[in-house]
Order: C-alpha cells, then structure tokens, then sequence
C-alpha cells in the first residue's frame, strides 16, 4: 500500500500511532478522507456512525436540540482538536442525539466509524484512548450543564469573555450578540442586556465588530 498521505496528523493526534502494526495502520489510512466545509453547513446529524473528525483548520461547533428545535452548544473544536461523540458505533454507550455544524469555513480529517470501531474493539490501547478522549469532552459538556443549572447569567457571560478572549489572545471578541448568545445556550435578547449593563460599567466595548473587554480586572471579578 502507497505511504499514507495522513500520517503526520495520525502522529499528533494518536499517542499509540507508533505502537500500531502495519495492517492497524494501514486501515487508518485507507478509510480517513480529508473534506472541507463551507461556514454554516451542517457535517453531522448523529443519522449514522459518522467518524472520527479531526480539525485541521477553522471551527467546528458540536451541540444537542431539543424536539422544538433549541439547541445548546456543548463544545466548540478548533484547529488540532478532534471529536469522538461523531463515532456512535465506537462508543456504543452515547445515546443522545449530536449535531456538528461548521462555525468557520473547515477543514477536517474524518476517519471512517466502523473501520475505527474494529480497531478499537481489536486493540486495547486505541480502546482506552477512545474512552478517555469522550471522558475529556463529557467533562466539558458537564461544564456548559453546570452553568446553564447553577450560574446567575453575568457570570456565565464573564467567564465566556473572559475563556474566549483567552484562547483567541486578544481582548477584542469578534462574535455577534448572536454568536455569543448560541454558544452560551441563551436569547440574544438576554445577551444583549447584560452586554450593554457590562458596557455601562466599563466592563467592555460595543461594535458591529464584536465586543472588547475594557476592564479585564472586573471582568475576572465576576468570574469569581
């Protein structure tokens, strides 16, 4: 079989990539494709043991939906990050319906279900990875839960400022009202009224471009 074209991404996102035998590598390749996605377009509607998606450029945003159609964001993947919960028939134990949409204009690699599943059903180690890597997303998902439950709404929204302006480094959040609000599980009305109260204390900026964090040392008090 020709070298696999995928195998410095395999490298970086499995730590027992070199522990594999040549038919377990093999199979990898064979069935992983490499597909792009265009900014809105739904990639997953849990119809089917889709795979394992790994991101290679742009965002992809992972969220359940109610029977009247209210969906709550559980996590967003970014370039580098991968999603087992696509894989039912990997972990056969999800029972919940997911859907995958791509925030961003995406690029991802996605590695055939089934061919991952008989992988992991034949090797320990790829099992064990499989489990911790959804261990580590339910933990986010508990995360959102817990503060949809138990947080007051000018703590949920500073500690998404404050995360997002983390990860992105820069106090300027360029997000919609609307964006923000989706991610957080809320009304853009709600949004909007604690964004203009966060801007009346000086807390942030308003624009059409986004939100800009002012006063990180009172933003990080609200976190508290």
């Amino acid at each position: 079989m020709p070298e696999c074209i995928h195998e410095e991404v395999f490298r970086k996102a499995f730590p027992f990539w070199e522990r594999l035998g040549k038919t377990e590598r093999d199979t990898l390749c064979a069935s992983t494709v490499a597909k792009s996605y265009k900014k809105g377009v739904q990639i997953h509607d849990s119809s089917e043991c889709t795979g394992v998606f790994i991101v290679k450029s742009g965002c992809l945003r992972v969220y359940i939906m109610s029977d009247e159609g209210k969906d709550i964001t559980l996590y967003r993947l970014h370039s580098g990050e991968m999603c087992m919960l696509a894989a039912s028939c990997v972990l056969q134990s999800i029972t919940f319906d997911i859907f995958i949409d791509a925030e961003e204009n995406s690029e991802c690699y996605i590695i055939g279900g089934h061919a991952f599943a008989a992988l992991s059903d034949e090797n320990p180690e790829v099992k064990i990875f499989s489990l911790e890597t959804a261990l580590t997303r339910f933990s986010d998902v508990m995360w959102v839960m817990q503060q949809i439950l138990f947080m007051s709404m000018d703590k949920r929204l500073a500690i998404f400022l404050y995360d997002e302006s983390a990860r992105i480094g820069d106090d300027n959040i360029p997000l919609s009202h609307e964006q923000i609000a989706k991610y957080m599980g809320s009304a853009r009305e709600v949004v909007s009224r604690m964004l203009k109260y966060f801007s009346n204390e000086g807390i942030v900026e308003l624009s059409r471009r986004g939100v800009k964090i002012t006063d990180r040392k009172k933003l990080r008090a609200l976190t508290l």
